[in-house]
């Protein structure tokens, strides 16, 4: 038994802990979990727990269903929630096998791997993803419509508001379970917030966003207020994304940085750059995988739209923010297309290999954009060779079936269910008749 280990198991015994949860995720993101008492951990450390893999969304299928859940113990936090008295703990947990190997379609795994060929190249990779969502006073609708809790835009201060004690219950929640927050404050739609976690491994970080998203939906709750991820919940007003940073690191050394060069890239992190853009339209249904997604992308409200890179240009796909000059350490670039309600293993391991392939490859980074992209006519756009993204979860399906990069990061199986089930989801969508054709259309036709 290794040290990590052994600490958990006092933990457990001097906190008083009474139950264990185990987390996981299913190929789609959604949170994953079994509890255990403490008398069963040892054996879960050792041996693992057995479950029912063939019930989760694309873990495996019904002739091949024991599966085992392996405990990380450096992921042991409190769940606080849960209280001090009596407490419940939790633990992520990497799915396998019965035969003791890794699950090829365990999402951990997957971000694993690509983290894996990252290191080859002698690379460690870095996230900080900002990340946006909604606050409503139910999950019922109003009207067909939700209600949000305040009627507040960017940056506003609302005194005694709902946000404002909401953001400063979550961080205080989200710090207590060990992760860092750098700022919070009320986004561009009424109801809407935005939570930003300081920069960690991107194994880590995934971890941290599935956190994030129960410790948000744990908080709305307690405050009698409905909390949602969805892309573009309110017509009209700005989608939820999740605008990823991020950066490659040598050792100690920023990857991406390079004195003296045009915004302090260096050559690896425009080949990187170079990868994400070339690869950006097949890693779509990825990063934006329901047909709510596209929504948010073709509406306006500074969503990206089109294939392009730009230095502080916040309608570009890529953007190279402004950053200390002193610091080396902060030079990144954030890709801005991610939703909030993306598998973040998923998401981040398409990305990394994404960006890795421009390496390999040695890709040309094309000329950036430096006017709104949005403003530029069709035309405009084709002449400067800015191409759209998918338009759809159709479309977005069609370009990553023929993607080899794509398969190569997902592994079959996960390739296999992700576009079967996001495919039952398009042809669910379109049967659908609309309030939109109901309004339009049934009084004239």
């Amino acid at each position: 038994m290794d040290r990590q280990q052994e600490f958990v198991l006092r933990a457990v015994e001097e906190r008083d802990v009474r139950f264990i949860r185990l987390w996981f995720s299913d190929v789609l993101g959604q949170l994953k979990s079994v509890a255990i008492a403490p008398a069963e951990l040892e054996g879960a450390f050792s041996e693992g727990i057995g479950f029912d893999g063939s019930s989760i969304e694309g873990l495996t299928r019904v002739f091949e269903s024991d599966m085992v859940l392996v405990p990380d113990p450096s992921t042991f936090q409190l769940l606080p929630w849960r209280g001090e008295v009596e407490a419940t703990a939790r633990m992520f947990c990497d799915v396998w096998g019965t035969d003791g190997q890794p699950a090829a379609a365990d999402p951990r795994n997957v971000l694993k791997r690509a983290m894996d060929k990252a290191a080859a190249l002698g690379f460690s990779y870095y996230i900080h993803p900002e990340i946006e969502f909604y606050l409503f006073k139910s999950a019922t609708l109003k009207n067909g419509t939700p209600e949000p809790t305040d009627s507040a835009g960017y940056f506003d201060h609302v005194p005694g508001g709902t946000a404002h004690d909401f953001r400063r219950a979550a961080v205080t929640m989200l710090e207590s379970m060990g992760i860092s927050v750098e700022f919070s404050h009320h986004e561009g739609g009424p109801g809407q917030n935005e939570i930003d976690l300081r920069y960690a491994d991107a194994l880590t970080m995934a971890d941290n966003v599935m956190t994030f998203r129960a410790v948000v939906k744990e908080v709305a709750l307690q405050q009698g207020v409905h909390a949602s991820f969805m892309p573009k919940p309110l017509f009209g007003q700005a989608g939820s994304g999740m605008h990823t940073h991020l950066s490659l690191f040598e050792g100690e050394n920023n990857a991406f940085y390079e004195s003296g060069s045009q915004y302090r890239l260096s050559k690896t992190a425009r080949q990187f750059i170079a990868g994400l853009l070339h690869h950006s339209t097949e890693i779509a249904a990825v990063t934006n995988q329901y047909v709510n997604s596209y929504k948010r992308i073709w509406s306006g409200d500074e969503a990206p739209s089109y294939v392009c890179w730009g230095h502080n240009n916040r309608s570009a796909l890529i953007r190279v923010p402004q950053y200390n000059s002193g610091k080396s350490s902060s030079a990144r670039i954030e890709y801005r297309i991610v939703d909030s309600a993306a598998n973040p293993y998923l998401a981040f391991a398409a990305i990394l290999m994404a960006g890795l392939h421009g390496i390999e490859e040695d890709m040309d980074l094309p000329p950036g954009a430096d006017d709104d992209v949005w403003a530029l006519s069709r035309a405009e756009r084709r002449a400067l060779g800015i191409e759209p993204m998918p338009s759809s979860l159709e479309h977005a399906l069609d370009i990553m079936e023929s993607s080899d990069l794509v398969a190569e990061t997902l592994g079959e199986q996960v390739f296999d269910f992700f576009l079967r089930n996001k495919q039952q989801e398009w042809d669910a969508y379109r049967a659908q008749v609309t309030p939109f054709e109901l309004t339009r259309h049934f009084g004239t036709l």
